[in-house]
């Protein structure tokens, strides 16, 4: 039997495929259902038809609810002019998001936190960057992503590339990972996912220069589950190099495939290796070729040793509804 709970917002869900946050928020809905609460979620395209002051919890990343920061910011504080709203930032803005389109984000994150009850972030990490940059809610809270492992976990023979998981764009570590596997002496890198929307010239233009490099570079596109699992697991060095993280959806990813990343230092990293010991190898950025090359040597570094690893979705659904409880609706 279901259980209610007068504390249970509405979690929004989008009809978006091939995206991180719209899949998140429609995994924590999930999760909350299988908690045995009744299904929270509903359609973004359906919101009209709740009753006005029905609480609602969005995911949110700027690019997910409209086409600029401005609109985004704009949709949201008119839905929290009919809901109490709890929100998650996603993307938090920082400095790599350049002169023009920080301000801008900054401007639209702050209004969406200032229109909300509540606020969660997936790091203390980003709970940092927003305090960093004048974005300051009433109540944040901090909820690490969920990581899973996948069933069949054993090890398998891996292919001779070094591999980075997710969308392509400047800024996620592919330029790093580039210069790892070349100095390395790996002729092979694997983008297991696509180009970002408007970066498909950026991902030509880096395959182009990767070549010069001596380094062959494979796209494998929008990989489904079962796929992006398998790709994970037969890629020979995992690596998360990412210059300027918020949170990061493909370090779980790798975790979950039982994979044992190697990924270069910076805040981000050092908390999760901290939630989660012994699942990813920790590199100073400057030395992060031959982390790359000891991986390439070692591939049995690459993997896991534990059948079990910290803060699942059972984890983040009790989390959710905690946060949630101590909510002022």
């Amino acid at each position: 039997m279901a259980r209610m709970t007068t504390t249970l917002p509405r979690v929004v869900v989008h009809d978006v495929d091939q995206h991180g946050v719209a899949t998140y928020a429609r995994d924590v809905a999930d999760a909350i259902a299988e908690a045995g609460y009744s299904d929270p979620s509903v359609l973004r395209g359906e919101l009209a038809a709740l009753a006005v002051g029905a609480p609602l919890h969005l995911q949110f990343t700027d690019r997910l609810w409209a086409g600029s920061p401005e609109d985004a910011a704009t949709t949201v504080t008119r839905l929290a002019a009919q809901h109490p709203l709890s929100v998650t930032l996603h993307d938090v803005p920082q400095p790599s998001d350049g002169e023009r389109n920080l301000p801008r984000r900054l401007a639209c994150y702050r209004a969406v936190a200032a229109s909300a009850v509540g606020v969660v972030v997936n790091s203390r990490h980003e709970a940092e960057l927003l305090r960093e940059h004048g974005v300051r809610p009433e109540r944040v809270g901090v909820i690490p992503l969920p990581v899973d492992l996948a069933a069949g976990g054993e090890r398998i023979a891996t292919d001779a590339s070094v591999g980075v998981l997710g969308f392509f764009y400047p800024g996620k570590g592919h330029d790093e990972a580039l210069r790892a596997a070349a100095g390395a002496g790996i002729a092979s890198l694997s983008i297991l996912g696509r180009a970002s929307d408007g970066h498909a010239a950026d991902l030509e233009a880096f395959v182009r220069g990767a070549a010069s490099q001596g380094v062959a570079v494979e796209v494998t596109g929008y990989l489904d589950d079962g796929e992006l699992l398998r790709r994970c697991r037969t890629t020979g060095v995992p690596v998360v190099a990412h210059r300027h993280v918020s949170a990061s959806g493909s370090l779980g990813s790798w975790i979950a495939a039982g994979r044992r990343p190697v990924a270069s230092a910076n805040r981000y990293i050092a908390e999760m290796a901290a939630l989660r010991p012994g699942t990813v190898t920790v590199a100073d950025p400057d030395a992060l070729t031959s982390a790359v090359g000891r991986a390439a040597q070692y591939p049995e570094s690459t993997w896991l040793s534990t059948a079990t690893v910290p803060h699942g979705r059972r984890d983040v659904a009790e989390a959710y509804l905690d946060w949630w409880a101590r909510l002022p609706w």
